[in-house]
Order: C-alpha cells, then structure tokens, then sequence
C-alpha cells in the first residue's frame, strides 16, 4: 500500500487529536458534547497548521484496556472520526488504545478513514496493561474479510513498553514488515514526549529497505530538521500544543511553525535523491 498515495506526499506530517475521556473511562466527564467540539477544534486547528494528515485517539481513556475497549468507545469513536472527516479535507486515522486494533480497523472500514496505527503488531511487549501479544495474522485476515483499504502503521518497539527478550532493532523492524506486514513502521522513544535516536532512525530505515519508517514521539520544531533526515515523517502531538503542554488544546502556530521546518528538510532530502540519481545515470 502506497502511503504517498493517502498523504500526497513521501514524507508526512501527522498531526494528533488527543480525544477528552470517552463513555466508560475512568476520566469520563458525562458529556460527549463537549469531546466532540474539542475534537473539531482540535483537527480544524491541525488542518489549517498545513499537516498532511490527522490520527485521532483515545488518549486520556488511561488507564487503557489492554486488547478490547468497552463498545461505548467504539461508538464515541466512530461518531468523532465520521465528525472530523466531514470537516477537514486531510487524510484521517485511528489508534484505538491500548492495542484494539481490530476496532479501529472496523471503523476505519465503515467511515471510510485511510489509516490505523497499531501499537503491538507482531512479538509481545510487557506493558503498564500487562502483556500485549501482537495478533497480525487475525488483523490482515480481517482487513482483507472487510475489504478495507486502510494502511496499517505499526510501532516497533512501542513506547512505554519492554519486549519479551532482546530482540534486536534489525530484526524487530524487518519482521514487522515482513511477517506483519506493515504498510509503514513507527519508531518512537521510551515514553510519550521523548523522541527516538538518530541513529535509531538510521538502523530502522535501513532494515525497513524502503518501506516507510515514521517518527513517533518527542518530535519538535527544534529537533525534526535532524530525525527526519534519517526518517519519512513524522506523528506528532505534545509539541503542537500551547506551551508544549499535553493537556493544552493545538496551537495552529506551532503546527505551522513545526510543518515548515519538516518540510524544509524533506525537500533537501528530495533535491539530494534527485542529483544522486542524474550523477548515476551519467
């Protein structure tokens, strides 16, 4: 699957919409109302900042479920997502938490979204929920039962998580790809707000042979001139924010401010592939 087909571009930014707490969490505010106009706010502010696409998830539902979410998030979600993509005209995704990524996928199928991210695609990972075991072969079968045209994004090594093992980075990345079949893999630091290494990204894009790897947290205006030269886009949310708060509500200027600077460094990076390639064929 062709991700620059569904972002228009080789090198996407994609902006997070962190949703309030959902009907059944246990931050749940009683009025769904008010998640929906903030989600609208949110992905409004996201569209008009210049991102290429949006991910919408269900963020502050912590402390999350670890497969299966409660059908009323489901609900809430399909209602949201339908919500933003009639408001906005970039490309709209899912990441359903803790790993429901079947529940994404089935709303992705029926609202016509284009992505989903997956947090455990292949392997098992211990995590604050206990121990996630990637379920790729039930998701694929799945996605092909419904037809759906949707790409997966897969993490690699999960933040806030540890595999079981020591599996390698290489390795980790090109089973994901190979037997999980990523569409795009996701390579994110040890937590929320903190990003990976450089040389991470190095590793990751070279096992990757081609396949899309993505930065997946703790990118900022300052350091994604550097990660995106050893990356093809970028997932970004915490930064975005005012004052870089994660609480806060989008900034459409930081959006604007971080999207620029992304795009500067995809364009050299095009520029260069495009001399490389008439010096070969010299």
């Amino acid at each position: 699957m062709n991700l620059t087909q569904i972002f228009n571009t080789p090198n996407p930014i994609i902006g997070v919409v962190h949703l309030l707490p959902l009907p059944t969490s246990a931050r749940w505010g009683g009025s769904l109302k008010a998640v929906i106009e903030r989600a609208e706010q949110e992905a409004t502010a996201l569209a008009a900042g210049g991102v290429d696409g949006i991910i919408v998830e269900n963020f502050f539902d912590a402390p999350f479920a670890k497969d299966c979410v409660d059908p009323a998030v489901v609900s809430a979600m399909t209602l949201i997502v339908d919500r933003i993509m009639n408001l906005v005209v970039v490309p709209v995704g899912i990441n359903l938490l803790r790993n429901d990524a079947k529940s994404a996928l089935a709303i992705a199928s029926c609202v016509n979204a284009q992505f989903i991210r997956v947090n455990v695609l292949t392997g098992v990972m211990a995590t604050d929920q206990g121990l996630i075991e990637g379920q790729a072969h039930q998701l694929m079968r799945y996605r092909r039962e419904l037809g759906a045209d949707v790409a997966i994004l897969a993490d690699v090594l999960v933040k806030h998580a540890r595999p079981l093992g020591m599996p390698n980075l290489t390795t980790a990345v090109q089973e994901t790809i190979e037997r999980g079949l990523a569409d795009a893999v996701i390579l994110s630091g040890w937590a929320t707000g903190s990003p990976p290494s450089f040389e991470d990204l190095e590793l990751a894009t070279t096992a990757a042979k081609g396949t899309p790897v993505l930065i997946g947290s703790g990118a900022t205006w300052e350091n994604i001139g550097q990660l995106m030269k050893a990356a093809d886009g970028a997932i970004v949310a915490s930064s975005l924010k005012r004052n870089g708060k994660i609480t806060e509500p989008i900034d459409p200027i930081r959006v604007a401010q971080f999207v620029e600077a992304a795009r500067q460094v995809a364009a050299a990076k095009e520029k260069f592939k495009s001399v490389t390639s008439v010096k070969l064929t010299q």
